[in-house]
């Protein structure tokens, strides 16, 4: 067997969509897909971009990944990616978990149950799939005391550390979290990505760990090996990738991508973009409002943090009020 050291280097970005996630949760009527990128076009990008693992995790979705594995048979640099979206128990916490190494049995296993987090984890951690928890305070806002839900951290085998969207003060808030767990005896692996929803930003953001293949940096990962890279976010990068998914959506209805349209459907859907045209400055002004309100929430975070001594986490605590 090859030691992980006599490895040369790899990259990949973690956190990627293709245009198999699909349907979004604004205004479905509209049939807007969170992402126009096809497979395809993905990998060659980010291979382009000096990744050499390549996976996609499309929001509750894998077919991304299995439409990657048949036009490319036999490839060895391919992870099966899928991000979960997962809610906190009885609290309304969304919770996304980065899936590694899925199977088409294993996705449809957690469908019905992502409604509680925590059995969604249970099952993570019975097949033995790697997994992270993705972006940590990006839906969090107080909902539940910080200790309650940074008790999350002590069930996932892996945490995001930079994502290419989130603030660079979330960032090393999270990163400076995983040094205090290390530092207390309770280490965390580590996933990096750039969160992607269109081509312009794959490879910007990754985690780098030793491998040759898919498993065998996967395994480097789940060993505490992987080290993360790349661009931190904001609400520039957010709205650029808003206003790159808008113009892929009016090209959709001209034929150009997904055929999600037909008939009068397209013809309304057409009439609806045209009338957006006075307020399509809302695309750069709610991820000004959602950053602002993420900043907010890190530094409060950051602030109790902050007042205990070094070696502690909110998790071993009775209560932390935020």
């Amino acid at each position: 067997m090859i030691e992980r050291e006599a490895l040369p280097m790899a990259r990949a970005d973690l956190h990627v969509h293709s245009s198999y996630s699909r349907v979004n949760g604004n205004m479905p009527f509209l049939r807007s897909r969170d992402c126009y990128s096809s497979p395809l076009a993905l990998y060659w990008t980010a291979k382009g971009r000096g990744m050499d693992i390549v996976t996609i995790t499309d929001h509750d979705s894998i077919d991304g990944c299995l439409e990657l594995l048949e036009k490319l048979p036999g490839a060895t640099d391919i992870i099966v990616g899928e991000e979960v979206s997962c809610r906190f128990q009885d609290v309304d916490i969304e919770v996304h978990l980065g899936v590694y190494g899925m199977t088409e049995a294993l996705h449809r296993d957690l469908q019905p149950i992502r409604r509680n987090v925590f059995e969604v984890i249970e099952l993570l951690q019975k097949t033995g799939v790697f997994f992270a928890l993705n972006h940590p305070l990006h839906f969090y806002r107080g909902q539940v005391s910080l200790a309650e839900y940074f008790r999350l951290l002590s069930l996932v085998p892996a945490i995001e550390v930079r994502n290419g969207t989130m603030l660079p003060l979330h960032n090393r808030l999270i990163e400076e979290i995983l040094a205090r767990r290390r530092a207390a005896g309770h280490p965390l692996a580590v996933v990096a990505g750039s969160d992607a929803h269109t081509l312009r930003r794959i490879g910007r953001t990754w985690a780098s760990a030793p491998g040759r293949t898919a498993a065998e940096f996967l395994a480097s990962l789940r060993a505490g090996l992987g080290t993360a890279g790349g661009d931190h976010g904001g609400a520039a990068v957010v709205a650029a990738d808003a206003y790159g998914v808008v113009a892929r959506y009016a090209a959709s209805l001209f034929g150009f991508g997904p055929r999600d349209h037909s008939g009068w459907h397209r013809v309304v859907c057409g009439l609806c973009v045209a009338a957006s045209v006075p307020i399509q400055f809302l695309p750069a002004l709610i991820p000004v409002i959602k950053k602002n309100e993420e900043r907010r929430a890190v530094k409060n975070v950051m602030a109790v943090l902050s007042a205990l001594p070094a070696s502690a986490l909110p998790l071993w605590l009775p209560q932390l009020p935020l």
